[in-house]
């Protein structure tokens, strides 16, 4: 344990782009609130929820992942929990523990706090607020989307666990070196029992390296069945591709839109996926793996994509003296139209009258 922190108070940088706000309501989780906010921020910025993994701060991964990077390059906002070692000594998010998983309490009340929070300072776009982690920020992630489903259009967990499987450590650590197979019927039950008067449920990626050690493969694998059930998809993947040389399956609806989505990165241990050509720097769990899942993520969220800010921007553009010419010559053109009809008509007629066939006249009147 000693020679891991050590390690990371080495890597861990000495300035942070993020800000930390107080107040922002009762907090029975204990947590700390951490903000980014760009220059450009949106007038209607979408709200992005990360939350670090074990042995890490806010800090080191956003240092590592590189979010607030692309908040810089798309406008939204930032919002990034931080777990303290008096709520638990490895700094993880406590997933597996009920108190902590509730709707009105623990942790995860205290991030629905900061996200209102921020809803309410920063005019945040509802239908655009997501949330993400990893490891055990990831199983939280998983957490928030079964308990507040509401409140997130998609999430995106990696290294992560499901869904109500563990409800102390010791099943924790069971889990994460080798998850108890479910059925999709069983695990879906476990979220659908956290909010159960919810129709509509919010999309997901999943991340997972294919030789992770410490939280292990099988769990993505118990994780796309849990949400697979809970949107009424089939097992079977509907498309498999290569995406940066690694495999990417996926699920939509009847939409065709993206509801679920799995990435499996060949022989990546745990930790963050990353590119040296996207967003991020590598260090303690998070990898170099020639694919930047922060910058899929970010596009699997859609923030990659211009927000239509009102119908007015979109209806045509008028100019005056343009419409008034317009108004001015329609009479003339009016009777030009009916003049070019009214000689088409007289030359088909000739034409009949000479004896060519209809055919060839309907044949040009549809050229």
């Amino acid at each position: 344990m000693s020679l891991v922190l050590t390690i990371v108070n080495a890597w861990r940088p000495s300035f942070s782009r993020l800000q930390e706000m107080a107040d922002f309501g009762s907090n029975p989780g204990a947590l700390r609130m951490l903000t980014f906010l760009p220059d450009n921020l949106s007038p209607r910025p979408a709200l992005v929820v990360v939350l670090h993994g074990s042995m890490q701060s806010a800090a080191d991964y956003d240092r590592g992942a590189g979010w607030s990077t692309l908040a810089d390059q798309y406008g939204f906002a930032l919002l990034m929990p931080e777990q303290s070692r008096q709520n638990n000594l490895t700094r993880s998010f406590n997933w597996f523990e009920p108190a902590d998983t509730q709707r009105e309490g623990g942790e995860a009340h205290s991030i629905m706090q900061m996200v209102e929070k921020m809803v309410s300072d920063y005019h945040i776009d509802r239908t655009r607020i997501f949330v993400t982690g990893l490891s055990a920020g990831g199983a939280m992630t998983l957490a928030m989307l079964a308990r507040y489903p509401e409140a997130f259009a998609a999430g995106a967990v990696i290294a992560g666990l499901p869904y109500g499987t563990a409800t102390n450590a010791q099943q924790a650590l069971r889990d994460m070196f080798q998850a108890p197979p479910k059925s999709s019927r069983e695990l879906g039950d476990l979220v659908r029992e956290a909010s159960p008067n919810t129709a509509d449920w919010p999309r997901l990626s999943v991340w997972h390296g294919s030789a992770d050690r410490t939280v292990k493969p099988s769990n993505a694998g118990e994780i796309i069945k849990q949400w697979l059930d809970v949107h009424g998809l089939p097992l079977t993947p509907m498309s498999e591709q290569l995406v940066d040389g690694q495999s990417r399956q996926v699920w939509w609806d009847t939409d065709g839109k993206t509801v679920i989505e799995s990435f499996t990165i060949a022989d990546m241990g745990h930790g963050t996926p990353l590119s040296s050509l996207g967003s991020g720097i590598a260090g303690p769990c998070m990898v170099e793996a020639g694919i930047s899942s922060t910058d899929h993520i970010a596009k699997f969220f859609g923030l990659n994509e211009p927000q239509i800010e009102s119908p007015a921007k979109t209806t045509r553009r008028r100019f005056p003296l343009f419409d008034a010419m317009r108004k001015t010559t329609r009479p003339h053109r009016i009777r030009a139209v009916r003049s070019w009809r009214d000689a088409f008509a007289n030359i088909s007629k000739m034409r009949i009258a000479l004896g060519q066939g209809k055919g060839r006249i309907s044949d040009q009147k549809g050229g």
